[in-house]
């Protein structure tokens, strides 16, 4: 009887450990996932590349926060390129990535590198870097402030559908889809705007050694080509990833071919990669259509 009882005891025992091992292996999946690579800074690499691609959320910036940061702190590296495709996104996430770069630049070299197109908060990050680099047909430019929201009123009265609600102030809902903005809702919110607009003037001022009066010509959310922006002072010089590597080493000081290091993004191969990627992907699209009105430095 004994001996029965110990048996039982060793497979509740061995059960309870394939359970904790197969949790933790789940939530290292996840983590593998929601990261998307692993770093590998500092592994025979002088030149670490950066990327930022896609619409600027923040979600989409904190993996490029964390990067740069890391990079910035490892002594391997020496120069760090941002390379950039991006046609801008949310004002604050567009905002930290411009301070992370500031502060990194303050221990070495950062060049930004725009592929396809770095406008509005795309060329307000590249802004922060020590050059800016871009190909002759980049679309960069988009100095401005937009802010957007939808409205259903007509079509909620069609279906006899209404919203009632209960405030503490006049403006406490303004961005209300179920009705108009009133006079006073959208000069708030225009002055709103124009406090962002003139942050990003200012920034762009700071970052190209120019003034305020000379941005303000340039930015009423024109686009410009590479060659047009650097025409206009708005870019360094003309290039592309291999131009902007050979620069970040030269202001390094690194002598010899520059040696370029990577994350190393891992593929997404299992069920639980497909099942994490899908509930990043929903949370997304939902906490988006949930937020509602918001600043953006995107050019459309």
């Amino acid at each position: 009887m004994a001996k029965k009882r110990d048996v039982i005891i060793g497979v509740i025992i061995a059960g309870s450990f394939l359970v904790a091992f197969a949790f933790f292996s789940l939530m290292l999946a996840g983590l593998f996932s929601a990261g998307g690579g692993i770093d590998i800074a500092g592994f025979g690499g002088d030149v670490g590349v950066v990327e930022l691609f896609g619409e600027i959320s923040e979600t989409s910036a904190r993996p490029v926060i964390k990067q740069i940061e890391r990079w910035a702190e490892n002594k391997s590296i020496k120069a760090i390129v941002l390379h950039i495709n991006s046609p801008g996104g949310a004002v604050a996430p567009s905002q930290e990535l411009y301070d992370t770069i500031k502060r990194a630049k303050e221990k070495k070299p950062v060049v930004a590198d725009m592929a396809s197109v770095a406008a509005s908060g795309g060329y307000y990050v590249a802004c922060a870097a020590d050059r800016i680099i871009a190909n002759p047909g980049t679309l960069t430019g988009s100095i401005g402030v937009i802010l957007q929201f939808h409205t259903f009123e007509i079509l909620m009265k069609k279906i006899g559908v209404g919203t009632e609600t209960v405030k503490s102030g006049e403006f406490k809902d303004v961005g209300n889809y179920s009705r108009e903005m009133t006079e006073e809702e959208e000069l708030m919110l225009r002055s709103v705007v124009m406090d962002t607009y003139e942050q990003f003037v200012e920034a762009v001022a700071e970052g190209r050694s120019k003034t305020k009066q000379d941005i303000y010509p340039l930015a009423d959310g024109s686009i410009f080509t590479g060659l047009q922006a650097y025409n206009l002072g708005l870019v360094d010089t003309l290039g592309g990833l291999h131009e902007a590597v050979n620069l970040a080493a030269k202001l390094a000081g690194i002598e010899g071919e520059p040696t370029v290091v990577r994350p190393l993004e891992r593929k997404k191969i299992g069920v639980w990669d497909i099942l994490g990627e899908f509930a990043q992907k929903l949370n997304k699209t939902v906490s988006s259509e949930a937020e509602g009105p918001q600043l953006l430095f995107l050019y459309k």
